[in-house]
């Protein structure tokens, strides 16, 4: 499917890809079966699996014996955590962490301090860049895991990963590698242990995540029982939803290159515009930064206010301070970088955004923001 006019918010889930849709409904009519059965149709389920394997694969640089599939990849990135974090117990139980990772990176750290374990969080820069010599100096003998996204999912810098993962390597540290938002459209990093993504962030279906895993990598399930998917995870494997994750993986690949050289001049486009609004502040390094997404902060206005304004006008973005109703509490990552965590706008285009719709969106902003202040009570900005 192309996207929506006026969807701007592919960080959040790109739409699905053709080749994914393409891809499901041949495996739902010939994949359906237990790929674990020994008859016909579990034999064509298996092939089915094992052909997506492979896909994924090539893509990431691995083997497809080190590639299994998980349900989401948050499931990914927790299951990598604590299954390294176990399996490396005798080395030591000292994990670090950037103060920017995904949640579940976050939240899996501080269930490892709670149960004993040492966390290390590690600085970030104002434009949200991870401080690589500090996280160098954080790679104790002792360290079990080390975790460092490939780029942020709120304000879209890009980790100096391969500088982290020369220095990961030579204190033999496996590095766990967030790659949620660069799979398929940025070259895959050097060095990493164990690698974690999410199919519907590069236009698969959810439902899916990947964790590859090193041969060298030291790991022991967490659950109590993996007969499933490579041994690793436990219950009946999603082919369709593997199958199509793969497809799509193949496909957004192939056109990396000259979608986002496009998306990098409609970007750069939103950036300036937003730059030179009154009492606007954009956010990240522009340059160290995905190519479709950026966040900006509007003083005077609620965050939460003007995501619904825009909406009403027909743009669907996300907020960069990720405070929604239900937790009412600020983003952890812009806190991390210092700057302000309200009244937050990130923009994200998805595969095939049309220069109107970017247009379209530059000349609602200014005056969504001009209506918001005057209703606040702030004039003359």
């Amino acid at each position: 499917m192309t996207s929506p006019d006026g969807y701007l918010d592919a960080a959040s889930t790109e739409p699905l890809h053709p080749a994914a849709r393409e891809a499901w409904l041949a495996a739902v009519e010939a994949g359906w079966a237990d790929p674990a059965r020994l008859y016909r149709d579990g034999r064509r389920a298996r092939m089915r699996l094992d052909a997506a394997r492979e896909i994924v694969a090539e893509v990431i640089g691995a083997t497809p014996g080190e590639v299994s599939f998980t349900a989401s990849g948050s499931a990914a990135l927790q299951l990598g955590m604590l299954g390294v974090l176990r399996g490396r117990a005798r080395v030591g139980n000292r994990l670090v962490v950037s103060r920017v990772e995904h949640s579940a990176v976050l939240h899996t750290a501080a269930r490892h301090a709670a149960d004993g374990g040492e966390v290390e969080l590690v600085d970030v820069e104002a434009s949200g860049r991870v401080e690589a010599a500090a996280f160098v100096r954080a790679l104790h003998p002792s360290t079990a895991l080390a975790c460092l996204q490939s780029a942020n999912h709120e304000v879209g810098t890009v980790q100096p990963v391969d500088a982290v993962a020369t220095a990961a390597i030579a204190n033999e540290v496996p590095l766990l590698v967030d790659a949620a938002q660069t799979l398929g459209r940025l070259p895959v990093p050097f060095g990493w242990a164990v690698l974690c993504a999410s199919a519907h962030k590069w236009g698969g279906p959810p439902g899916v995540g990947v964790l590859a895993l090193r041969r060298s990598a030291r790991w022991r399930s967490p659950a109590p029982e993996t007969e499933r998917e490579s041994g690793r995870v436990a219950g009946f494997e999603n082919v369709p939803g593997i199958c199509a994750a793969a497809a799509a993986l193949a496909a957004v690949a192939g056109e990396a290159e000259a979608e986002n050289a496009r998306l990098r001049r409609l970007t750069d486009r939103i950036r300036a515009a937003a730059a030179a609004l009154p009492d606007v502040v954009v956010h990240g390094d522009p340059d160290h930064s995905l190519p479709n997404l950026l966040t900006f902060s509007c003083l005077y206005v609620d965050g939460e206010a003007l995501l619904t304004e825009l909406d009403r006008a027909g743009y669907a973005v996300n907020s960069g301070s990720s405070c929604t109703a239900q937790t009412l509490r600020p983003s952890h990552v812009l806190e991390a970088m210092g700057v302000l965590s309200h009244g937050n706008v990130r923009v994200s285009l998805p595969r095939g955004v049309t220069e109107a719709t970017v247009d379209g969106f530059l000349a609602v902003l200014p005056g969504v923001l001009e209506r918001l202040r005057a209703l606040a009570g702030v004039h003359g900005l």
